[in-house]
């Protein structure tokens, strides 16, 4: 990602920069590095950078990129494929040189020109992403490469050196020369000038660097910047780990009109919350379509339900098809500007519909505010990264008799006092905010989100099993579901969920969905009805070996793996899944053993319950897991492991089914 501002100046002139600093030669690879076959660095890793070079100069509009990779293992391949940052304007992609060496020196120049491949686009601007791939790859290759970025010479593009790789990096360096011409300061102010995405001057240049303890980013006499660092070790990949980038190690440099972070943020608060309020003004359209919708006597809270209701009701863009320029024409509608037009068009983006619901709730006389908040599943809020768009999202924050609850309006099947799981927890800043204070959305309770599994299943003497089941959805799961059918045909849907309850049940045991009721209510439970048979379990000639847990058989309880833990845990959010099977057996079968019923604790945190309940021709296995948190710290996962061993241990006990001999009944 780079800082796009754009250039303003009466002329321009380059700064003559060094060769070497622009253009990385190919190396002569050393025999170590040809018969490599392992790194004691990065022990094994499938592929390590042994170079890596990134030089960005604004004065003469250049970025220049150069890698040299051992490839160690047969997945380090795909390090063959190199897809290009992502630019717009007149951004040129150049100077493209690649080869591949084999471990006996043999080269493979690259000799294919780079496919372009059209990714986006938004209104007059195209992204475009190029990517080329090196030759003839195999297991102990070294891949060699370098390209030039040639940006439009009216923009300035700020660096952001990202200094951690997917893998272990043996040596980096970095350089930047910005274009200091319109910077703050009698030394350098001029005719030249930059402008923001606001329109003011952007004067000052910051940066803000997360390095490895010994490095430092240097500056010269020229006022350019340079990093070098070694021995960088990978991007952390841990299962359940929250989206790390922000916090990896990195350099981001920013042209702003603001002195600091604070000044920074202060400002685009104040330019964020300025549009909100103008969007969402509740003109006499909004006044009166707030009217048609509630009555004199609604309580506060029946006013936000049915407003919310009504907003819901909307076609919501993001989840259906959003309409052009050229349709709004023929159909006499206009782009959105304010609340009102989405209510006169009955549809917008998930932004627009926020709004139009935060004009309604004011229009009605309620307490509320935007929140505009990262996405918990695309990133964590940094503050040092100066790019607003980093806050993606916006929810809204109402006051009634003094209780603040999080709405979510814009997420279409979201419940009313609910918000999607990335939107609960999540960082960002709250209208009538000085910029500095940033604020939490609230946390999502494990009552909110409850899972029932409930069956009854008819077993025979040789374990064939024949069963009716019920999944019961509130809170997260249900919203998943809803919304996968809001892009997905009715077809579609009932795979997906036949492959999700196929990764549950026991093998030998074939379960599809037979409908889904209260698809298109998020306020009622989800329920589907699933039918299954087959064979569970082992059967001997006097026993029949059955699992314990029948959704637990093939579920893999994370963590358990896992001996240590680097990152925190981030599990989206707490619920509760509940089991209750009932199995039938016929005359000549009596169960023998059955799990030990179990409360196991991770106090304040979560909790495992099983019980079994035997009786004449039917037992009766229950199960609880019960998940009282959302994260977990690095120095809670011994805690966090430790019950997650006990949870797996637990569910590997079995039901042993004995046959009675023939004449004796059950």
């Amino acid at each position: 990602m780079r800082n796009h501002v754009s250039l303003r100046c009466a002329f321009l002139f380059f700064i003559l920069a060094s060769p070497a600093l622009l253009r990385a030669q190919f190396q002569a690879p050393t025999d170590q590095e040809l018969k490599m076959t392992a790194d004691p660095k990065a022990p094994g890793a499938a592929a390590v950078y042994l170079n890596f070079e990134e030089i960005d100069n604004d004065a003469l509009h250049l970025q220049s990129f150069y890698a040299r990779i051992k490839v160690l293992e047969e997945k380090g391949k795909e390090l063959a494929t190199v897809e290009l940052p992502a630019h717009s304007g007149d951004t040129r992609v150049g100077e493209i040189q690649a080869r591949t060496i084999h471990s006996d020196g043999t080269i493979i120049p690259l000799s294919v020109k780079p496919e372009d491949l059209l990714i986006s686009k938004s209104g007059e601007w195209q992204w475009k992403r190029k990517i080329f791939t090196l030759p003839s790859v195999e297991v102990g290759s070294i891949l060699e490469y370098r390209y030039n970025l040639h940006n439009d010479e009216n923009e300035v593009m700020a660096p952001r050196w990202v200094i951690q790789q997917p893998y272990y990096v043996h040596k980096a360096n970095y350089a930047f020369t910005p274009f200091k011409a319109f910077l703050r300061g009698a030394a350098n102010m001029s005719s030249h000038y930059v402008l923001d995405n606001h329109g003011e001057r952007a004067d000052t240049l910051i940066w803000w660097p997360i390095l490895p303890a010994g490095a430092q980013v240097k500056t010269d006499a020229l006022g350019r910047y340079s990093l070098e660092v070694t021995d960088i070790p990978p991007i952390p990949d841990e299962e359940w780990m929250p989206p790390v980038q922000n916090f990896c190690y990195k350099v981001s440099f920013d042209y702003i009109n603001a002195k600091n972070a604070d000044d920074f943020w202060s400002n685009e608060i104040k330019f964020w919350s300025k549009d909100v309020n103008r969007f969402a003004d509740p003109a006499k359209p909004i006044q009166e379509a707030v009217s048609s919708l509630i009555v004199p006597g609604d309580s506060d809270l029946e006013k936000a339900r049915k407003l919310y209701k009504a907003v819901q009701a909307l076609d919501n863009t993001d989840f259906s098809r959003k309409k052009g320029e050229s349709e709004l024409k023929q159909l006499k509608m206009r782009a959105a500007r304010r609340a009102e037009d989405i209510w006169a068009q009955k549809g917008g983006s998930s932004e627009d519909i926020a709004l139009l619901y935060l004009a309604m709730v004011r229009a009605a006389g309620l307490s509320a505010n935007a929140m505009k908040l990262v996405d918990r599943e695309k990133g964590v809020f940094d503050r040092t990264y100066l790019y607003a768009s980093q806050l993606n999202d916006t929810i809204v924050l109402l006051n009634i008799g003094g209780k603040e609850m999080a709405l979510d309006p814009g997420e279409k099947m979201c419940p009313f006092q609910s918000v999607h799981w990335r939107h609960s927890s999540a960082t960002g800043f709250l209208q009538g905010s000085d910029g500095k204070t940033v604020k939490t959305s609230p946390a999502q309770l494990y009552t909110d989100n409850k899972l029932a599994r409930t069956g009854d299943l008819t077993l025979d003497a040789q374990g064939s099993v024949k069963a009716t089941l019920r999944f019961a959805m509130t809170g997260q799961e249900a919203l998943y579901w809803r919304q996968l059918a809001l892009r997905n045909d009715d077809g579609e849907v009932k795979q997906q969920f036949d492959r999700w309850i196929g990764g549950m049940i026991p093998m030998g045991v074939e379960a599809h969905i037979n409908r889904f009721v209260g698809m298109d209510d998020p306020d009622v439970n989800l329920v589907a009805m699933i039918e299954a048979h087959g064979s569970l379990g082992t059967a001997t000639q006097r026993r029949v070996l059955l699992p314990g847990f029948f959704f637990e058989t093939r579920t893999r309880q994370p963590f358990v793996d896992q001996d240590k833990r680097l990152e925190p845990v981030d599990m989206h959010y707490a619920d509760i899944v509940s089991d209750q099977l009932v199995y039938h057996l016929p005359a000549g079968l009596a169960l023998e053993g059955a799990p030990q019923d179990a409360k196991i604790a991770w106090p304040d945190h979560a909790l495992l319950i099983t019980k079994t309940v035997p009786s004449p021709g039917q037992i009766v296995v229950a199960r609880k897991l019960a998940r009282n948190f959302t994260f977990a710290k690095p120095e809670e996962y011994q805690d966090l492991r430790g019950f997650y061993q006990k949870v797996a241990a637990a569910d590997q006990q079995q039901l042993v089914i004995t046959v009675l001999p023939a004449g004796k009944g059950n």
